[in-house]
């Protein structure tokens, strides 16, 4: 592997490991009658503490690179979240592991706020601390996110997925990886991923979100049976949905538009998509085009999300326009 990249690429790796840490600690804590109650507290814990982690280890390493992500402090401070904000101190300091011996409440906000950048600059880091908010407390899948934008284009990615007990990541130019999510005392070498060489539609796997809320499942069927595909889906939770795909473990992920007016956040698919490119894949809105890093926090020029092996992306983008798809 080459050297371009590799500070950003470690610091990323160890970043979000570290983030899956604190966030497999909280929920080693969830009581199963705290679930009876839908008591979202613990979650809630993991979403700031695993942003608090990454963005402090990108401060420590890149001080002048701007992060774009989903949390800020401002519900944190209020005086009847104290006994939350406790315990994200208590989570983060653990996985500090004495490196910030005097943490307290405000300096944990101050850099869980790092991540308050809106504006597209030529060089930015975009992170989802907890993509997958049911599936972290269901006990399945969901995903610590982070990837570096540059010029417009992303240029390192990492997904921490402790439901895979793995870390995925991409490098421009280098391909897409796959290592242990805890990292043994003499590591191997990372293991290179690829997306399958399936078109039979006998053999073919999608994948869509658990949610119907977040992807229009009627569509996705109405795609299934255009194009002959006659599988049930896998309905996952958070961009593992990506790693999967990018692995070779399913052919499709369709993210399709459940309301006109909705734009997909960047944080929700700058790694992951940036995973499937590299591992030979292709990534569009549903109108076959690109998704532009440019504007911000949203996908604002984007509908939808269509992810593919490549060799199934045309298919999926004909019967999309076969079925009037918007």
């Amino acid at each position: 592997m080459s050297r371009r990249f590799e500070w950003e690429r470690e610091v990323a790796v160890q970043a979000v490991r570290d983030a899956a840490r604190l966030c497999r600690a909280v929920a080693a804590e969830i009581a199963p009658e705290a679930m009876a109650k839908k008591d979202k507290s613990p979650v809630t814990v993991a979403d700031f503490g695993s942003q608090a982690i990454v963005a402090h280890a990108l401060a420590l390493s890149f001080p002048d690179d701007p992060l774009i992500a989903e949390e800020d402090s401002a519900e944190l401070r209020q005086p009847d979240h104290s006994a939350i904000l406790d315990r994200v101190v208590r989570h983060v300091r653990a996985i500090e592991n004495g490196q910030s011996p005097k943490l307290d409440a405000d300096e944990v906000c101050r850099w869980i706020d790092r991540g308050g950048s809106g504006e597209y600059r030529d060089r930015f880091w975009t992170l989802d601390p907890i993509d997958g908010t049911k599936g972290f407390l269901r006990g399945e899948q969901y995903a610590i996110a982070l990837a570096l934008v540059l010029g417009g284009e992303v240029g390192v990615s990492a997904l921490a997925c402790p439901g895979l007990d793995a870390v995925f990541y991409a490098v421009r130019g280098e391909g897409a990886f796959v290592v242990p999510l805890d990292a043994p005392e003499e590591p191997g070498p990372p293991v290179k991923i690829h997306v399958s060489a399936r078109t039979d539609p006998a053999l073919v796997r999608f994948c869509e979100s658990v949610e119907s809320g977040h992807s229009a499942h009627g569509d996705a069927a109405a795609i299934a049976d255009r194009l002959g595909i006659t599988s049930p889906p896998i309905r996952m939770d958070s961009q593992a949905k990506y790693a999967v795909v990018a692995r070779g473990e399913a052919d499709i992920y369709l993210r399709l538009p459940t309301r006109a007016d909705y734009r997909e956040k960047i944080w929700d698919h700058a790694a992951g998509a940036f995973l499937i490119a590299e591992a030979g894949g292709t990534v569009t809105d549903i109108h076959g085009q690109p998704l532009e890093f440019r504007h911000g926090r949203e996908l604002t020029a984007n509908r939808g999300v269509i992810v593919t092996n490549g060799r199934l992306h045309d298919p999926i983008l004909d019967a999309i326009r076969e079925l009037q798809i918007v």
